[in-house]
């Protein structure tokens, strides 16, 4: 099983992570560590992955599966009771949200991608932390901004580490997604490479606006942003190459 990890300052409590595509049970077009139940994958091979996973890194109690939807929707998971039995797929009781946040200690915050960004944040005092699913949409319209605002301590105080998403040499957009992002942050200008004049295409760079977005609301501790789902077929699943594929999983809690 090859997973990556945040190369970041979190305090040594937290327990964060991306899976790649790397190490499980699943076939084609979903091998072989595929983490999302919804994709058309054999539910119980989805299973296994995530069994194998949680007994490889010692997960304390079942993750808090979302039902992501590109929405803006951030869930406080504080008050929701630690899931058991662990390593169990049940689509209907999955909750309906992009991001989750939570300060109960051992609850697991996760979300799942394969192109669009995970976001995964954390407290200094490593007391708090959340996951957020960013793709453009939510990006554009705020999740990551709400994700901040659920934390209790000072917002200088949280620590941001930008998973692996597909990278500005791969994600090509249409004008339309250009004016939405201008429209909410004039500076996202910048993270825009024009590459089809005439049928207006360009070029967008998730990480940098994400960036921009954070630091805009005072968040100075922001790491990662190295790697392209798109380009890396061999550690990472991505819905523009393939269509029909699977999802990594990025998680965070703190003991």
């Amino acid at each position: 099983m090859k997973l990556i990890y945040p190369y970041w300052s979190a305090p040594k409590n937290i327990h964060a992570f991306t899976t790649t595509r790397v190490g499980g049970v699943s076939l084609a077009p979903f091998d072989s560590l595929n983490m999302g139940s919804k994709t058309g994958d054999i539910l119980d091979n989805v299973a296994e992955n995530r069994s194998r996973l949680i007994q490889d890194q010692q997960i304390p109690s079942e993750p808090y599966w979302l039902n992501q939807t590109h929405s803006t929707t951030v869930l406080d998971i504080s008050q929701l009771p630690l899931q058991t039995p662990i390593g169990i797929v049940n689509n209907k009781q999955m909750l309906d949200a992009d991001a989750s946040y939570t300060r109960q200690a051992k609850q697991v915050s996760v979300v799942l991608t394969a192109d669009c960004m995970p976001v995964l944040f954390c407290s200094v005092k490593g007391d708090e932390v959340a996951s957020a699913h960013a793709g453009w949409r939510g990006l554009c319209h705020g999740i990551l901004e709400k994700t901040v605002k659920k934390f209790i301590c000072p917002v200088s105080d949280i620590l941001v580490w930008l998973g692996p998403a597909i990278s500005a040499k791969k994600f090509e957009v249409g004008a339309e997604v250009k004016k939405q992002f201008e429209a909410v942050a004039p500076e996202a200008k910048n993270a825009f490479k024009l590459i089809n004049e005439k049928e207006q295409k360009y070029l967008a760079d998730l990480y940098l606006i994400a960036k921009q977005r954070l630091t805009a609301v005072g968040i100075t501790h922001i790491f990662g942003g190295d790697y392209c789902t798109f380009t890396e077929q061999d550690k990472f699943y991505s819905y523009r190459r393939e269509n029909k594929t699977g999802r990594m999983a990025s998680m965070i809690w703190f003991d």
